[in-house]
């Protein structure tokens, strides 16, 4: 990796005019001497390509590239930009979500400091629509089994994680036949192909709940998506014969990720912190 290695950010855009400038803001402001920010917006109506159209025509934006077109969902969107994308590493950010200060510098010097690491994830903040702070989330050390029986994703992608471009150039995208779990399903296949995670224990961005969010509407489909992935890529799921078999061991190995995920938690004071604030 460079020195200075360079940072793509890929950016999923589609009628989120209200949130876009503070996401464009949230990367411009960046102190980081090399990024790029890639746009692909869905063909908004709602002002999002104006708002691309006059940033990207004034000085101070030439890191900002975007394109405007129909696609088949977020996950399309998210492969062209991967594919667009010419940093040594590579972030994830909604249109609605937005980085931390100081972020890029500390992903940068994370990726020096654990040279074998592929898959960098960080910790997060929860904020409303107006941006005000709803919780810190603290997340634990990289578990294999737990990312993988846990009830929810708890790696998460839009604004706390980032990833070597080695990854994309040996082929491996998106499935876009996920809609709503797309990212866990991407982990568990990047982890049986061998890419290592590691978490940093810093704040990387803020991820907002609001309601016109997927997050927030589509549970059941998330939640589906999540468990299709999950007898898709563990090995125990795919020996197995029978959905009883299957259905009691994913919430015998689920309940003891969960408590796991929690022990760990509360090992590090989270808990108590969360109480504090």
């Amino acid at each position: 990796m460079n020195p200075v290695p360079k940072i793509s950010i890929v950016t999923p855009s589609y009628n989120q005019a209200r949130f876009l400038k503070e996401t464009l803001r949230s990367v411009r402001e960046q102190d980081y001497p090399s990024f790029e920010h890639i746009v692909i917006d869905g063909a908004s109506s709602d002002g999002s390509v104006e708002i691309l159209e006059q940033c990207s025509s004034q000085p101070g934006w030439e890191h900002l590239r975007w394109i405007s077109e129909k696609d088949t969902g977020q996950s399309d969107a998210l492969n062209k930009g991967f594919r667009l994308a010419t940093g040594d590493i590579i972030g994830w950010l909604n249109s609605d979500d937005t980085y931390a200060e100081g972020c890029f510098r500390a992903v940068a010097q994370a990726f020096a400091a654990h040279s074998g690491v592929d898959v960098l994830y960080g910790d997060y903040n929860w904020v409303d629509e107006q941006g005000n702070l709803l919780e810190v989330r603290r997340e634990i050390e990289f578990s294999h089994f737990i990312l993988l029986f846990n009830r929810m994703c708890y790696v998460q992608s839009s604004g706390a994680l980032f990833l070597k471009r080695d990854i994309f150039q040996s082929g491996h995208f998106l499935d876009e036949t996920f809609n709503y779990a797309m990212d866990y399903e991407f982990y568990l296949r990047l982890l049986n192909k061998g890419y290592r995670f590691k978490h940093l224990g810093k704040v990387l961005g803020s991820f907002r709940w609001h309601a016109d969010s997927k997050t927030i509407n589509f549970p059941d489909r998330q939640a589906s998506e999540i468990n299709a992935a999950r007898e898709k890529h563990a090995p125990c799921l795919r020996r197995m014969n029978g959905a009883a078999a299957k259905s009691v061991t994913t919430v015998f190995l689920g309940s003891l990720a969960t408590m796991l995920r929690w022990g760990k938690k509360a090992a590090s004071g989270y808990y108590f912190n969360q109480r504090g604030t």
